[in-house]
């Protein structure tokens, strides 16, 4: 049986160093077998540590470790104002550690520091917005004919794997790791190989803050081979998983052999429509941040840009210029806007995508090839690209890039924008600007997505639902309803009668 603590057990350390430990029953732990992964900052491809790289063995020790404090520890008992309190340690330590954070963000991820800074604060938000949805989340009294007394309590549904994209390291993993341990779940966190330090730095954090040993584990390591362990293991009740289609489809087949709870955030290729009454400068602002924001590598950027045939030319002027003022450079540098992509593999993938486009005979408007940025030739850079004459039947315009890519088009009528809106095996998020408020709800009660922004280029806020209707996924995150995915509800019914009762009137 595995003992768990309340305290923290190892002390503080510098969240930027050469080497970084799994996280296994609140303890930093080497792998079983000694191997690593580099940890590179993609703006210079340079090696910025190494991390202990999980194998089933460990994943197997985090399992059972995260199992023994559900089943034998006291955080699902803790009462829920102790967990609340804990929560907002938890927001307290990350604020007085913000800009490390913000550093080790920037430097493993290679996204500009404005971007960093939004996305840590609203992962310190996350958990405070749980510490406070928790109090209020408890079971119903349903009234009943006749002498009988109906209530419901909530239950953690129990130990959870948790699936961590590249894209947003921190955030995502604050997005389920703060549900999921409000309502008393233990969770098993893998996150991206390419990423694994800001969200072993966040499980540290936990056990610093006074969750029990065994609740948060940390175990960066190879999705096929632990992600897959995770997700097939007998003792797991529960994935959530942020990333591509193709892998949400994988883990959908093997979690359903153990009927597994299964929450699933994935791909997107977002409709951005720009009506002929919008504010033409506000939409051309809010669209450029809608599509390079983190360098295009969002699930819910708005990469497919229509606008309507009567301000055509002057929107995409104005898109253009303002395209190639983009700032890319020195990540940690207030002044850039556009930062580094992910790694080689990525940026060949985007730029494959251009010359699909090229090929199929599209425009390139802006952009369009791989950049080369002073002081950081090592790293992985694309132009800010803006891709005009397409249709859709081009690949550029129904697969998601994930990319520093946006395609334009233009439309004639509300009618034909709804159908080109929808005309997507996806449905994330989609932007509306216009402003005549009816049209905004008429069109946006039409869109096929889970988000609709109007006049509005930010996609989530904590108590914000996020998530997405057709192969974009199912569940919500980041709002009071998680906290239902990762609970079950019980129903007591009661009789209160003076007589007792005799269903089958036998004397």
């Amino acid at each position: 049986m595995v003992k768990v603590q309340e305290a923290p057990i190892f002390e503080k350390v510098e969240m930027k160093r050469d080497y970084y430990h799994l996280v296994i029953n609140g303890e930093r732990v080497e792998s079983s077998n000694g191997a690593t992964i580099d940890a590179y900052n993609p703006a210079t491809g340079e090696i910025l540590a190494k991390v202990a790289k999980a194998t089933q063995e460990d994943a197997e020790r985090a399992v059972q470790a995260a199992l023994a404090a559900f089943e034998n520890g006291k955080w699902k008992r803790f009462p829920i104002n102790k967990r609340s309190r804990i929560l907002n340690k938890i927001a307290a330590i990350m604020r007085s550690r913000f800009n490390e954070l913000v550093e080790l963000e920037v430097l493993n991820s290679g996204k500009s520091i404005s971007a960093a800074q939004g996305q840590v604060m609203q992962a310190v938000e996350v958990f405070e917005f749980y510490a406070g949805a928790i109090v209020g989340h408890s079971g119903s009294v349903n009234n009943m004919a006749g002498q009988f007394h109906n209530y419901t309590e909530k239950e953690p549904v129990g130990v959870c794997a948790q699936i961590i994209p590249w894209n947003y390291p921190l955030m995502m993993a604050a997005w389920k790791i703060a549900p999921a341990i409000a309502v008393g779940c233990s969770v098993i966190v893998k996150p991206a190989s390419l990423t694994p330090l800001t969200a072993i730095v966040l499980g540290e954090i936990c056990i610093e803050a006074g969750v029990p040993a065994g609740v948060v584990n940390i175990i960066p390591g190879s999705g096929s081979d632990v992600g897959n362990y995770l997700v097939e293991h007998p003792n797991v009740n529960k994935v959530a998983f942020t990333g591509s289609t193709p892998i949400g489809r994988d883990i959908m087949g093997k979690a359903s052999k153990t009927l597994k709870r299964v929450t699933l955030e994935l791909g997107g290729k977002s409709p951005n429509i720009v009506f002929e009454d919008a504010d033409i400068e506000a939409a051309v602002d809010g669209s450029l941040f809608g599509i390079f924001y983190n360098t295009g590598q969002s699930c819910e950027a708005r990469s497919r840009l229509y606008v309507h045939e009567d301000i055509y030319d002057e929107f995409v002027t104005r898109f253009v210029e303002k395209t190639k003022k983009l700032k890319l450079g020195n990540p940690l540098d207030k002044e850039t806007h556009v930062g580094s992509v992910i790694d080689q593999g990525q940026l060949d993938v985007v730029d494959s995508y251009v010359q699909s486009a090229i090929a199929d005979g599209a425009e390139i408007l802006a952009g369009g090839k791989p950049a080369v940025v002073e002081g950081f030739e090592g790293g992985y850079w694309y132009e800010p690209t803006v891709i005009g004459n397409v249709n859709h039947n081009m690949k550029v315009v129904k697969e998601e890039i994930f990319g520093p890519v946006v395609v334009i088009m233009k439309f004639k009528d509300e009618k034909e924008a709804i159908k080109l809106a929808n005309d997507t095996e996806f449905g994330l998020g989609s932007a509306i600007w216009t402003k005549d408020g009816a049209r905004a709800t008429r069109v946006g009660n039409q869109i096929q997505a889970g988000i609709v922004m109007v006049n509005c280029p930010f996609s989530a806020f904590p108590g914000t639902p996020f998530g997405g209707y057709k192969q974009s996924g199912f569940g919500r995150e980041l709002c009071i309803e998680t906290l239902d995915l990762y609970t079950e509800t019980k129903s007591f019914i009661s009789y209160y009668g003076s007589r007792p009762l005799n269903p089958f009137g036998i004397q």
